[in-house]
Order: C-alpha cells, then structure tokens, then sequence
C-alpha cells in the first residue's frame, strides 16, 4: 500500500485544519489507519487510529474532543478534523497502516507503511 498525506499548513490558534490520507495499491481487505505526528526534537507519538471495517476510533488523550478521525471507504481515504489547534499541535503529521488486523494499536512500531508527513504548524 502507498500513502499519500496532504493537508497541513500554518494556522492561528484555535483554528482547524483537515489531515487527509489516501491509499492507493492497497492488496489487503483487514487493516487499521492511524495518525501520529513527530515534533522537533521529540519522539513520533501516536494521535487517532480507526479501523477500516466497523470504524471503531482510538484518541490520545491531548487531542480527545479536538480532533475527529474518520473515513471514506469509496475513496480508500482516511481524514483527521482538527479543531481548536493549540501551539502544542504543531509537527509533522503521518498517517500509518497496521495491515491484517482490525485492533487498534498506539505503537508505532506495530505499523508498517508509512506516508511521507504533511506538516502542520499553529502560531500562537
């Protein structure tokens, strides 16, 4: 599967901004979606997963109430709504694909193809 991340940019805080990743060449039915993001300096760290089949949703607790994860099955297309966008949001966001299963995991290492990152940054 290839991922394509697009969407990010500058924003004031307390703005939104949509995340979107699309898959192309995807060979399995079974498989988890997530968004992490990597600040400088700091480790890349899970934000929002959702599984492709039931659509079930998992959120870190910095973002939970703020940013919405979701998906258009028709265009094999996952989004992350971000909302009231806080300085400390700023980094470079990927989406992932944990392929064969439908449990939702927080590690990164359980993930195995990445997008190239999109980034998104908030001026206070």
């Amino acid at each position: 599967v290839q991922l394509q991340a697009y969407g990010g940019g500058l924003v004031q805080a307390g703005g939104s901004l949509r995340l979107s990743c699309a898959a192309s060449k995807r060979t399995f039915s079974r498989y988890v979606m997530a968004w992490f993001r990597q600040a400088p300096g700091k480790e890349r760290e899970f934000v929002a997963a959702i599984t492709w089949s039931g659509g079930s949703t998992s959120y870190a607790d910095s973002v939970k109430g703020r940013f919405t994860i979701s998906r258009d099955e028709a265009k094999d297309t996952a989004f992350l709504q971000m909302n009231s966008l806080k300085s400390e949001d700023t980094a470079v966001y990927h989406c992932a694909v944990r392929s064969g299963v439908t449990v939702i995991s927080r590690h990164r290492s359980q993930y195995s193809h990445w997008g190239q990152g999109t980034q998104v940054t908030v001026s206070s």
